[in-house]
């Protein structure tokens, strides 16, 4: 029946060709090979040598390097986008307006900045291939919509600022993020481990795994019917993970297109996920496993730590599951005490920059 659906899902996104998206702001230097004029820069002092990398802009392990044997590595992950501004005003502040990706439905405002490491932030809820997926919007210095607002390609949701933690006049910028999300029942995933207060509900970016935004947006470019579930499944998996069964996973419901298999009288799941921890396909399976466990991953001279955000620790073929890892995965799974059905826009979270 699921497999069903999926396949339903799946031609009805063909025949009805690709998605309006557009980028949030003037700045269309992506797409010009002019990387620099796009990603806002970031401040860089390594072994003695003070630089601005736009790269510490782009996505991905693009901050914080380190020299390991002969071997420049970036330990930090950059879940977004930072793009800088195109028009400031004589005191240096940012004007452009930042706007909504594609349509669909602001679910989120967060218009106190000390409230988390974003600043001033907007979640909007797009359908793609019906399933939810969020683009997140931060560091405004305003936010001009609310939460139920519909929107279109290109509605303005605010205006980019240098509101949150890391972030000055100099480098305002909007960090944007795509993703989904990873359980509909964080705040009780988040009781368990967490302190203080969330103010985010289940749109705090700690729910959201992002995926690879301007690869994206550079690919539907270029094939102007390429679907979202497309360009997830079609991601490159680096581990796998094999986690005990306990009926269809919620998010596999959330997003069936991302199931690989029958998972009819199946006594687990393996879950195989990029090298920063999206996952990209869920496949039904016989193995019979007591707890989440690396079942593969690909080999690597350095630390798997480093390649993969300190989800997986371990070096060439040999991997285990890090703390964050097993964090992230009963997250995924949903496999915490949950205390009954949750309101989607209230829910505690820790703030992610």
């Amino acid at each position: 029946m699921l497999r069903n659906l999926t396949l339903a899902i799946i031609l009805t996104g063909a025949l009805h060709g690709g998605i309006d998206l557009r980028l949030p702001t003037e700045n269309q230097n992506l797409f010009t090979e002019q990387p620099d004029k796009f990603y806002m820069y970031v401040d860089r002092t390594f072994e003695g040598q003070v630089t601005k990398p736009w790269e510490g802009g782009s996505f991905g392990m693009v901050r914080n390097a380190i020299r390991l044997n002969d071997q420049v590595l970036c330990t930090k992950f950059h879940e977004g986008i930072d793009i800088m501004p195109v028009n400031r005003d004589n005191a240096g502040n940012p004007l452009d307006l930042v706007s909504s990706i594609s349509d669909g439905r602001v679910v989120h405002t967060s218009p106190i900045a000390g409230r988390s490491n974003y600043g001033k932030y907007v979640v909007v809820e797009h359908t793609w291939n019906n399933s939810a997926v969020y683009s997140l919007y931060a560091h405004l210095a305003e936010v001009t919509c609310k939460p139920g607002d519909p929107v279109k390609t290109g509605s303005v949701l605010g205006r980019m600022g240098y509101t949150g933690a890391g972030i000055d006049r100099t480098r305002a910028h909007v960090h944007l993020e795509l993703g989904m999300m990873l359980s509909r029942h964080y705040e009780d995933w988040y009781k368990v481990g967490s302190s203080g207060t969330n103010y985010h509900g289940v749109f705090n970016g700690m729910n959201l795994i992002g995926v690879d935004v301007a690869r994206f947006f550079l690919e539907q470019k270029a094939n102007p019917n390429l679907e979202f579930s497309t360009f997830v499944t079609n991601t490159p998996a680096y581990f796998k993970v094999t986690v005990p069964s306990k009926g269809t996973p919620d998010f596999v419901t959330r997003y069936p297109w991302i199931l690989r298999g029958n998972p009819e009288g199946a006594k687990s799941w393996e879950i195989s996920l990029n090298a920063l921890g999206q996952p990209v396909a869920f496949t039904p399976s016989q193995k019979q496993v007591d707890a989440p466990i690396v079942t593969s991953i690909r080999p690597s001279n350095i630390p798997q730590r480093y390649i993969t955000r300190n989800l997986v620790s371990g070096q060439d073929n040999c991997a285990t599951l890090t703390t964050g890892g097993k964090q992230l995965i009963t997250l995924l799974t949903d496999d915490f005490p949950i205390s009954g059905e949750q309101v989607m826009d209230r829910k505690p979270a820790s703030p992610k920059s």
